[in-house]
């Protein structure tokens, strides 16, 4: 579920991507990077400790 928002994240802040107003400033929705790598960063997390409690439960049965 993790690597699904920080994926859709990543697409969203493509399909909308930049532009420069009239007055020079860069619009970017610049939020949803960091947002994305948070989503893929705590799914590895997550993944890693399903394996080991997978891993420990084997060892304890």
């Amino acid at each position: 579920m993790h690597y699904l928002l920080g994926a859709l994240s990543f697409l969203t802040f493509n399909l909308i991507g930049s532009r420069v107003a009239t007055d020079g400033p860069l619009q970017e929705p610049f939020f949803l990077i960091p947002i994305g790598f948070m989503f893929l960063f705590i799914g590895i997390i997550w993944t890693a400790l399903r394996f080991i409690m997978s891993k420990n439960q084997k060892v304890n049965i």
